[in-house]
């Protein structure tokens, strides 16, 4: 079979596939509309909307006034930026932005996000440039797993006269925000740590390969990279890094050289008309989400529990549902904090860089679902903790570290070891074939179709570990287990993994073509 013959013959099945999905999807809905909790009257078509996700619920209807409240920061900090405002003058002016941005959010509980600002600060002035600089990592930790256990530490704990501050605790929970400042709070740290010592970034080799740079603008990776002067590392820029508003709720995550660099010259990556352009695709990925909610109810299935009495089809449909629901989400959070924070002329990474449906193995989902997070425990944790020499304890650690940061839950914990038991096969697999030399027709023939094979089962596992984590948690693996390999559910799983291993190659064929456009 030639390649275009393939191709055709690929392209044929995943139309077929998603239209079939989308079909019965609409069928599932409409049924069992019913039986569901989570749905509320909707504006397209007189028909209900899935609202059963609390945060995207959230965020939808805060989204009028979150916009204009961005609207007036940037008007304000436009306007300050045109004084000839540097990195201090800016500093104060986002710092006040978003003080009065934090007081909404968490009313009195602000002063604890002081506190431990001011606190972090000073363990950082005293130990961040000596060989105790792992006390940082002490110290987060351990206010990550004292928040949630507190739950945001009610003020009656410290006595009856505190006890009225907790009638003005603001609008939203304050310790899970906290949870992407402790992330700022270490980055801080270790930059302030790491500019004391020689580094090692090679600048000029860096603008002669990097695109971007060499046309005289100035990637993520050189502002991350290179080192700040000391008076960057100030109080007042620290604390406007650590509650910047645009990224404060939900990121994405930027280290602190990059934010620091950016106060004094905005960024050059992007023109204005991209800028609008992003903006616009945001809006556009934002009706895909309404049609979405307002016609497959996949996240009140699985809220609901409904989809524990269907069949094992209609329950890997929703399964693949919610998955594709989460991403979408996420998409639309994160580039609409990352849009407003490029109009203040902050560049961020971005998250979700890929589509879900177009990863087939644990390292490209990872490096493209929360992508930010990524680059920052690379920069963090990976590289600090031996990088790849030491690469398959390390996954261990850094993912129980993103279960207990995400919350302390077991289904989470469940969710980051399956993973480091896909991840470790994986890893193996990908050192073993990259020594390999594969150069007859036939071998190259097994290699790919080997290749596709590990990928569907790769897809397989990571749906099973999302699932587990962010949905039906560790108790429902046996539910979902005898869901499937049962003589009803086996039809089914196979056809998934056939259907995986299909979308595994159309993904090879479009990795081949970029791959061609690129050295064209």
């Amino acid at each position: 079979m030639t390649s275009s013959t393939e191709l055709a013959f690929l392209f044929i099945y995943a139309v077929s596939f998603y239209i079939f999905i989308i079909y019965r999807s609409l069928q599932i809905s409409q049924d069992h509309y019913t039986k569901v909790y989570g749905l509320r009257p909707g504006w397209i078509f007189h028909r209900l909307n899935d609202v059963s996700d609390a945060q995207w619920r959230n965020f939808r209807g805060n989204l009028s006034i979150l916009t204009l409240v961005f609207g007036i920061f940037t008007l304000v900090a436009t306007s300050c930026r045109k004084y000839g405002l540097k990195a201090k003058g800016m500093s104060v002016i986002w710092l006040m932005l978003s003080l009065s941005y934090l007081s909404y959010l968490h009313g009195a509980c602000i002063l604890y996000i002081l506190f431990i600002a001011s606190a972090n600060f000073l363990l950082v002035k005293i130990c961040g440039r000596t060989r105790f600089v792992f006390l940082l990592w002490i110290f987060n930790i351990t206010l990550l797993i004292c928040n949630r256990v507190y739950e945001g530490y009610p003020f009656s704990l410290f006595g009856r006269s505190w006890a009225y501050l907790d009638n003005y605790r603001g609008t939203f929970r304050w310790h899970i925000c906290f949870n992407f400042v402790i992330l700022r709070m270490i980055s801080f740290g270790y930059d302030y740590h790491w500019a004391y010592y020689l580094n090692r970034f090679d600048k000029e080799k860096h603008i002669q390969r990097c695109n971007n740079c060499s046309l005289g603008r100035t990637c993520y990776q050189l502002l991350q990279e290179r080192s700040l002067e000391n008076d960057k590392f100030s109080f007042t820029i620290y604390l406007s890094y650590l509650i910047y508003a645009p990224l404060y709720i939900a990121g994405p995550i930027i280290s602190f050289n990059a934010f620091a660099s950016q106060l004094d010259t905005p960024q050059k990556t992007h023109s204005l008309k991209e800028v609008v352009w992003y903006g616009l695709r945001w809006i556009f990925s934002l009706m895909l989400m309404e049609s979405m909610t307002h016609f497959f109810y996949y996240n009140a299935f699985a809220i609901s529990g409904t989809w524990n009495h269907l069949s094992p089809l209609d329950i890997f449909i929703i399964g693949y549902g919610v998955l594709n629901f989460m991403w979408l989400k996420f998409f639309l959070l994160w580039r609409y904090f990352r849009f407003w924070s490029l109009i203040n002329g902050i560049e961020a990474p971005e998250n979700m860089p890929r589509c879900i449906n177009n990863c087939y193995n644990l390292e490209s989902f990872w490096r493209n679902w929360h992508a930010s997070f990524n680059k920052w425990l690379v920069r963090y944790m990976y590289i600090p903790l031996g990088g790849t020499q030491t690469k398959l304890l390390n996954v261990w650690v850094i993912f129980t570290f993103v279960a207990v940061w995400h919350d302390l839950e077991w289904k989470l914990l469940s969710w980051a070891w399956l993973t480091c038991l896909v991840f470790i096969p994986e890893m193996i697999v990908k050192s073993t074939t990259n020594t390999l030399k594969v150069e007859s027709s036939v071998g190259k023939f097994l290699y790919h179709e080997l290749s596709a094979v590990a990928g569907a089962i790769t897809i397989t596992c990571l749906m099973v570990a999302n699932l587990v984590g962010f949905v039906i948690g560790s108790s429902g693996i046996n539910w979902l287990l005898y869901k499937f390999l049962q003589k009803e559910g086996l039809p089914i799983l196979g056809g998934m993994f056939i259907t995986f291993y299909v979308g595994t190659k159309l993904m090879f064929h479009i990795s081949d073509t970029k791959q061609k456009r690129i050295h064209s």
